[in-house]
């Protein structure tokens, strides 16, 4: 993947007018795909820097994001799967009486939602898109109301995630000899499917859900050490590897014994295919994968014929907090973000009990692998894939239309309520330039 310039995001103005009306009115009204407004988010942070969903700077910028403030937090009842109850900010409803002509609350309700998405990022795509287009935006989003959540930050960077986490603190291997090796504890944590919502007691690998995810290239010996921090028994299959040696894969009373708390079990085997495999437990599976005992297995071929711009791991589940993407219910999961002309590789993974059919809006979607394996002549173009449980699906998007597409799972009741989107929702945000994708990732961790 290419390395991105960096970006050198100017001084900002004195007061935040960047995050009010005028402020975004002014950013729309420039010409040129400026970021000015991205200024008054980034208060002069360093730009993010590096190949594919590179990051940049460092979460110590948004507490909210940090994993230590959801392990603080007071464990409660398991979410259901209707997360379209997530509450909205108080302030973010208008008040009584002055619902907008021919709208009722569910209209005022859905709004909400989007601006909680896209937060304080508002005033800077206002500077990145060109001023018509802009306009229409912060017409949609009601920008005149001087809504809090333009000063807030999107909800998707108040909660952990696996895109972030991934890019900024990767989980690498130490070398011994010619082995990768890996260390990851299985703990009881609580996370936040929402930034809204309470959160809820799960499990997860290196306290994360989903867990961390492990990458190494065709052809490595790998040995990946699993310290159970549980109250109960566990064991990880490595799903989609083809082992050599069977007693490695990590099915209790099958191939191995379950690993037993405070025990700590190694894995050692050899990445003999490449492709987007998974990691998860098999041993009470229902019940523990369902908890978050999940994570991506990346097995990079040597050499890598496909060559994209972005990278997207993009994990669904359906138990714990409902539907989610990533670990998260819209509106609080990362958006797919790219620069115009820029090919984006999605790496759909379904860690669920049930089928998911993936829709983009306005950009189809080229299918060139499935379970790890490449699809050659078989590739096909779609703009809805279904996901079965356990399958894997690599997708390319050619960024070739500027905007804000919506992309999510296409059985209804997983994404939209009367109350708005919800659950397997995201979008892929398209944007003129490199830079502006840059200057956006290094604004919301500002």
């Amino acid at each position: 993947m290419d390395t991105l310039p960096q970006v050198d995001l100017p001084t900002p103005e004195p007061d935040d007018a960047a995050l009010s009306r005028r402020g975004f009115l002014r950013a729309a009204a420039l010409t040129g795909g400026g970021i000015a407004a991205v200024a008054g988010l980034a208060a002069c942070a360093p730009a993010a820097t590096g190949a594919g969903w590179t990051f940049g700077p460092t979460l110590s910028a948004a507490p909210s994001a940090t994993a230590g403030a959801v392990a603080s937090a007071a464990p409660t009842p398991t979410a259901s799967h209707d997360m379209s109850a997530s509450p909205s900010p108080a302030a973010s409803a208008p008040p009584s009486g002055n619902v907008p002509t021919g709208w009722s609350t569910h209209d005022v309700e859905a709004r909400d939602k989007v601006r909680r998405y896209i937060g304080d990022l508002a005033p800077a795509l206002g500077g990145i898109y060109p001023a018509p287009v802009a306009l229409k935006l912060g017409a949609i989003l009601g920008v005149e109301d001087d809504y809090p959540e333009l000063k807030l930050k999107p909800a998707f960077v108040q909660v952990p995630q696996l895109v972030l986490s991934d890019a900024l603190t990767p989980l690498t291997p130490e070398l011994i000899g010619d082995v990768k090796v890996f260390k990851l504890t299985i703990d009881e944590i609580t996370v936040k499917v929402d930034e809204l919502v309470p959160p809820v007691p799960g499990l997860g690998y290196n306290k994360q859900w989903p867990g961390p995810t492990i990458r190494v290239t065709q052809g490595d010996k790998v040995r990946v050490l699993f310290t159970n921090n549980l109250k109960e028994t566990t064991g990880v299959h490595f799903h989609g590897v083809e082992f050599a040696d069977f007693f490695q894969d990590g099915v209790p009373f099958v191939t191995q014994l379950p690993i037993i708390p405070g025990e700590t079990y190694a894995y050692d085997f050899v990445a003999r295919n490449a492709g987007s495999l998974m990691y998860h437990s098999h041993h009470n599976a229902t019940d523990q994968v369902g908890r978050g005992l999940l994570g991506a297995f990346i097995v990079d071929p040597k050499p890598d014929p496909v060559k994209v711009d972005r990278e997207y791991v993009w994990i669904s589940n359906d138990q714990l907090g409902g539907f989610t993407i990533n670990g998260h219910g819209f509106p609080a999961v990362v958006p797919v973000l790219a620069a115009a002309g820029e090919t984006v590789r999605v790496r759909f993974m379904n860690e669920g009990i049930m089928m998911h059919p993936w829709h983009l809006h306005g950009i189809p979607m080229r299918v060139i692998a499935r379970d790890g394996w490449p699809l050659g002549s078989a590739e096909f173009t779609c703009d809805t894939l279904g996901v079965n449980p356990g399958e894997r699906y690599d997708v390319l998007i050619e960024a070739k239309t500027l905007g804000i597409w919506a992309f999510h799972c296409h059985i209804l009741p997983h994404a939209e309520l009367a109350t708005g989107m919800f659950g397997m929702v995201n979008t892929l945000i398209v944007v003129p330039e490199a830079a502006h994708v840059n200057a956006i990732v290094a604004a919301l961790l500002a």
